[in-house]
């Protein structure tokens, strides 16, 4: 029968954890017997060696060696046996400086040489050894055994069983092998939970399928046109798709750091980092439109998702500019209807001269409110601007004057920003007065954009959260949302290095200030003067 290895990660992780916990716990025990049976022969021998030294103190011991002969009802016999039935000992020898002993557990070996050298006890010197002798393998010490002047007169020799060290060796494995189970048992208990955990954390998948999910995800991230952000419990990034990237300009390295240290302060990091409640928020990011989703994750991280509103906000943007200027010309051509029809009575009515005087005043009406605004500002989209919205002002009962301190003679680096700036302004203000001033001065290489109008005004606690994206007190129309075009004005302002801020109207209203430095190109004055 084969053993198959198992696929899911967590059976493997735990087949191999017992295996490893098994192997280790073997290897322990066999660690720990092997000094552990060094240790019992020390013992034995140093046992041994005791006796023997206790033995050759013994008072007289030595007179009765050189005053008798080995005999085994002899004196030097009798004490031996005393001392090693005291003690358990196999057998307690004295032997003389012949090395013939005259003790011995088997009487009938008194009087022989002893069957091991007694050389080094008799030359002064003790002896510890595990060794065979005539009563087999035992540990034994050897002692020299003095007289009263200090005279070596013969040795002791005493062994102690090592069948004895062998069962005292063989007794403490069950006990070893208890603690061995035991260490075994927790081990795998550990392992079986540490287990379980990864099969829950891994929902049961195998390293191949881990695999092959991680491959489909990043295919997955990196494909879809949608950004895709994750952040852990402590507001780190931990996964950046290419389109989040792109969508924030953040670089791969940005993975593993926090999201302050990537992002600017504002509304673009506060909604990323859950700071803001809510599905679908309005944020706007180094110029553009993002609509931001938060969802937690069971770890306490979360992952956030962006789409790209900026060309959608653009075409809302060009729509409500394409419908102001159909009211525009909605107002225009009943302006031009009135005036026809004027005409038309006074040729009737043969009043040929008024009617030309007519026609001239028109005229000259139109040219000289048109050539005012070109003469103050220098660039065709921005006077063209400003003719629209003054026509658009006049059809919803309002006017659009230009300030004659305005004055925007130099090159603008990109018409189309001050546009959107300019236009946003001007939108704003129409929707909420009556009486519109705009006013373009030009420092240097530095825009200043100012719109002041006669309405409510702004009060002083809503100054800064009206810049705020998303904020509006107006409703959204079907195509886009509300409370972005002072949002992108600010945001437009930060990218050139200016500001934007709103301070009260004398006499009542709000006065709008954007400076965008570095927004003009300066020409040769002369060349100007020429070309005028």
């Amino acid at each position: 029968m084969r053993i198959h290895w198992p696929r899911r990660v967590f059976a493997q992780v735990l087949v191999t954890q017992v295996a490893i916990t098994t192997g280790v716990v073997m290897l322990v025990t066999g660690l720990f017997l092997a000094p552990l049976s060094h240790e019992l022969d020390d013992q034995a021998m140093r046992r041994a060696l005791s006796i023997a030294q206790t033995t050759a103190a013994e008072p007289g011991l030595a007179d009765q060696l050189l005053s008798t002969r080995p005999d085994p009802s002899g004196p030097v016999q009798a004490e031996a046996e005393r001392i090693r039935r005291a003690t358990g000992a196999l057998y307690i020898v004295v032997m003389d400086t012949r090395g013939v002993r005259w003790s011995h557990t088997e009487t009938d070996r008194i009087s022989e040489r002893v069957s091991t050298d007694p050389s080094t006890a008799l030359a002064g010197r003790e002896i510890m050894q595990i060794d065979i002798g005539t009563l087999g393998r035992s540990a034994r010490a050897k002692v020299p055994l003095r007289d009263r002047t200090g005279t070596v007169v013969g040795a002791v020799s005493v062994g102690i069983a090592y069948k004895s060290v062998r069962q005292g060796l063989i007794s403490t494995i069950p006990v070893l092998l208890q603690y061995a189970g035991a260490a075994l048992a927790a081990g795998v208990l550990a392992a079986f939970f540490v287990s379980r955990r990864i099969q829950r954390s891994t929902h049961g998948l195998a390293f191949a399928d881990i695999s092959s999910l991680l491959d489909e995800r990043e295919a997955m991230l990196h494909s879809i046109r949608e950004a895709v952000l994750a952040l852990d419990a402590r507001g780190r990034i931990r996964l950046l798709n290419d389109e989040a990237q792109r969508l924030l300009e953040l670089t791969p390295d940005a993975v593993g750091r926090a999201l302050g240290e990537v992002l600017p302060p504002g509304r673009t990091a506060e909604v990323l980092a859950g700071r803001v409640d809510g599905a679908n928020l309005l944020t706007v990011c180094r110029g553009r439109v993002l609509i931001a989703n938060r969802m937690p994750t069971g770890d306490g991280g979360a992952v956030v998702t962006l789409r790209d509103r900026t060309e959608l906000e653009l075409l809302g943007r060009e729509l409500d500019s394409t419908h102001g200027l159909l009211d525009a010309l909605r107002a225009q051509d009943h302006e031009h209807a009135n005036r026809l029809h004027t005409l038309l009575g006074l040729l009737e009515l043969g009043r040929h001269e008024a009617a030309v005087e007519f026609v001239t005043e028109v005229s000259d009406g139109h040219r000289a409110s048109a050539e005012q605004v070109a003469e103050r500002v220098n660039d065709p989209l921005l006077s063209a601007l400003l003719v629209g919205k003054s026509a658009v002002a006049a059809e919803r009962g309002a006017s659009l004057l230009v300030s004659p301190a305005t004055r925007l003679p130099d090159v603008v680096v990109d018409p189309r920003d001050l546009v959107t700036v300019l236009g946003n302004l001007i939108d704003n203000a129409l929707d909420a007065a009556t009486l519109v001033e705009v006013e373009l001065l030009a420092e240097g290489t530095t825009a200043v954009l100012r719109v002041s109008d006669n309405g409510p005004g702004v009060p002083v606690a809503m100054r800064e959260q009206i810049f705020t994206e998303g904020w509006s007190t107006k409703e959204s129309p079907a195509h886009r949302e509300r409370g972005l075009g002072l949002a992108l004005v600010r945001r437009l302002a930060e990218r050139y290095g200016g500001a934007a801020r709103v301070t009260a109207r004398a006499g009542g209203g709000a006065v709008f200030t954007v400076v965008l430095p570095e927004a003009l190109a300066v020409r040769q004055r002369a060349e100007v003067g020429g070309a005028q």
